[in-house]
């Protein structure tokens, strides 16, 4: 646990020394936030704030497996190293899409950004290879754990593929929407990775352990810069890049379902969009003042930090739930 706890700390340093570093840079480049006109008034003073900062943690991130991984084989702790690998590459992949978009829109000045079927052709294909990799060649197989009943059932392999992709591609979505108040997505992701870290611990899963307590360390190193008020944004990058590790760290842990439950403000946040979507289409009228959700708390008079905080208590206390749901 001391080896775990070291690289959380490890990457919480790196990840603010990198902020220090690269944030500036972003502002020299003027890589800022575009705020939408029909969003919350509030957010137009946003306009400018550096974006893109999700390659900060995705650095980090990088760097810290890599150095985990260097130490674990010269300690013979081989297997756990290998293991580490198809977690880090999924997020990669994720996170270097969401960079992309953000350099075309950012940078380029391409307001379109990379092409949505283009965007969803790439993690697609990504999500196809990770759930490929769970089938073939590790131990994971297609075993599914179902929370509360704690046992697990083996799905066929060709309902299995589509299930775990639409996990992927799901999750990551959900906390792609979540991303828009300050700080929000990170802390709510952090407390997912941590129950799923906690969930590991349990399980003595040491590579989702390690990968575990590198990301949170990353974020919270993170969350120093993007508390309201938010020095930077973490852009499709970094919400990209999280929705691939609580998919991959999920799927790998055998308990894609439990995500039902610690999920649960990604979850809402997604289906607050849907609603207003097909009862605007069928009727003419919103339901909620904005989505996603919390533009509704938002224009109700919350502040964004009272979201954060109360968005964020919601996830801690259903987080508790699933470890009690597994455990």
């Amino acid at each position: 646990m001391k080896f775990q706890m070291t690289m959380l700390v490890a990457s919480f340093i790196i990840t603010v020394f990198l902020s220090l570093i690269i944030i500036p840079i972003l502002k020299k480049i003027k890589v800022g936030q575009i705020e939408r006109e029909d969003g919350p008034q509030s957010h137009l003073k946003k306009q400018g704030t550096p974006t893109m900062g999700g390659i900060i943690f995705m650095i980090s991130i990088i760097i810290s497996v890599t150095g985990c991984y260097l130490y674990l084989k010269i300690n013979n702790n081989a297997e756990v190293a290998q293991n580490l690998l198809p977690m880090l590459c999924l997020t990669i992949g994720f996170g270097a899409i969401g960079f992309i978009d953000d350099f075309k829109k950012l940078v380029l000045k391409n307001t379109t950004g990379l092409k949505p079927s283009y965007k969803m052709l790439g993690l697609l294909l990504i999500s196809v290879a990770y759930t490929l990799f769970i089938i073939s060649f590790s131990d994971i197989g297609t075993q599914t754990y179902i929370p509360f009943l704690k046992t697990y059932i083996n799905l066929p392999v060709f309902l299995y593929i589509p299930f775990a992709i639409i996990v992927i591609l799901s999750a990551t979505n959900a906390v792609n929407l979540t991303d828009g108040i300050d700080g929000l997505s990170s802390s709510v992701s952090a407390i997912i990775i941590t129950c799923l870290t906690v969930i590991a611990i349990v399980n003595n899963q040491m590579e989702v352990v390690i990968f575990g307590s590198i990301t949170v360390g990353a974020i919270l190193g993170f969350l120093i810069f993007n508390l309201h008020p938010a020095k930077v944004f973490m852009g499709d990058t970094g919400s990209l890049f999280l929705g691939g590790v609580i998919s991959g760290i999920s799927l790998y842990l055998k308990m894609p379902l439990l995500l039902i439950i610690i999920a649960l403000i990604p979850i809402l946040e997604t289906l607050s969009v849907i609603i207003q979507v097909i009862y605007f289409k069928k009727t003419g009228n919103r339901i909620f003042k904005m989505a996603p959700l919390h533009h509704h708390f938002e224009l109700s008079g919350w502040s964004e930090n009272k979201v954060v905080m109360i968005f964020s208590m919601i996830t801690l206390l259903v987080c508790i739930i699933g470890i009690f749901a597994v455990c």
